[in-house]
């Protein structure tokens, strides 16, 4: 076995079952690590259970409580933190103390998945985004602190707008044909898959080097998008392209994208200021790039185009879609 026991944050969500899941379920990574241990506010959920299914030990997180943390961290040897921001309004806080916990608990590496275009973002405007700046900070303070080893393979994976939050309108896909986004006529932004994130971080997760993480991820900073700009009628004909049908883009107000959001998810309330704020970044112009090399150094892979990730969830517009939580 590799020796590595790896512990993944707010696994009841996407993003750390899929990371989870990925590592557990796939032999390129399943053998380079001895354990994997799943941080849950709900071990009971479905996804935790899963999990546990495949091998996982699934382990009670109550925020607030430091020192359970930090027993719990060390009782299951954790040498490896995929801290994952979970879909709540208090997950600065959350990621504040893990950070902190991590460091006590002796955690060399500590992978954190941040948020593309939070270095952009205005703490008075946008401040659901500028908070992931905070919890960057705390995760990269511990790379200066003389008197340990905690935190000193570090690394920062800023992913961009998940694709996946664009299934909440498959709705109005279906029975409108039209894609009601709130990003303007003028600016693009490259849209990533969830699966793609999951990818980058279970390689850094599970590569080795000398002082922790592989050489070649640890102290990066890595920026996640997509491969393809996409101003709204591009990603509305990528999606026409990839369906088999006529879908067109239907720029929005922020008012009428909250109402669909209201209407058609149950994500916490926190994520749709996050997705919101995302959209206002798109209508400055700060989302005018591309940002795969890291995804292409570390996979060796090309990430998935927006055709490609229509014609994975074509299901998701032909049939009538079931609420679903997205950003995790």
């Amino acid at each position: 076995m590799g020796g590595r026991n790896i512990c993944i944050t707010a696994v009841e969500g996407q993003t750390g079952f899929l990371i989870a899941e990925l590592l557990l379920t796939d032999k390129s990574f399943s053998s380079k690590f001895d354990s994997i241990v799943g941080l849950t506010f709900d071990p009971k959920s479905d996804k935790a259970k899963e999990l546990e299914a495949l091998g996982a030990k699934v382990v009670l997180h109550t925020p607030g409580r430091h020192r359970q943390t930090v027993n719990a961290l060390k009782k299951t040897g954790c040498d490896t933190l995929c801290l994952v921001p979970p879909a709540r309004k208090d997950k600065k806080d959350i990621c504040l103390e893990l950070a902190n916990a991590a460091a006590h608990a002796d955690v060399v590496n500590i992978c954190l998945l941040s948020s593309a275009g939070c270095d952009y973002a205005d703490a008075n405007s946008q401040p659901r985004l500028r908070e992931f700046i905070e919890i960057e900070t705390a995760v990269l303070q511990a790379k200066g602190d003389t008197s340990t080893q905690a935190g000193h393979s570090p690394c920062v994976i800023r992913a961009g707008f998940y694709a996946e939050n664009i299934l909440l309108y498959a709705p109005n896909a279906k029975s409108e044909g039209v894609l009601p986004l709130p990003i303007g006529t003028d600016h693009k932004f490259a849209p990533v898959a969830l699966g793609d994130v999951a990818q980058v971080a279970a390689h850094v997760l599970t590569g080795k080097g000398e002082h922790g993480f592989d050489d070649r991820h640890r102290g990066q900073m890595m920026v996640v998008t997509g491969p393809m700009l996409c101003a709204g009628n591009e990603l509305a004909e990528a999606a026409s392209q990839a369906l088999g049908t006529t879908l067109e883009f239907e720029n929005v107000s922020e008012a009428e994208a909250k109402t669909v959001l209201n209407a058609q998810s149950d994500i916490d309330e926190s994520e749709k200021e996050f997705i919101l704020e995302y959209y206002s970044l798109v209508r400055q112009g700060c989302t005018n790039y591309i940002a795969t090399t890291a995804f292409h150094d570390v996979t060796g892979a090309h990430p998935t185009e927006p055709t490609g990730f229509f014609k994975l969830y074509s299901d998701e517009f032909v049939q009538a879609p079931k609420k679903r939580k997205l950003r995790a």
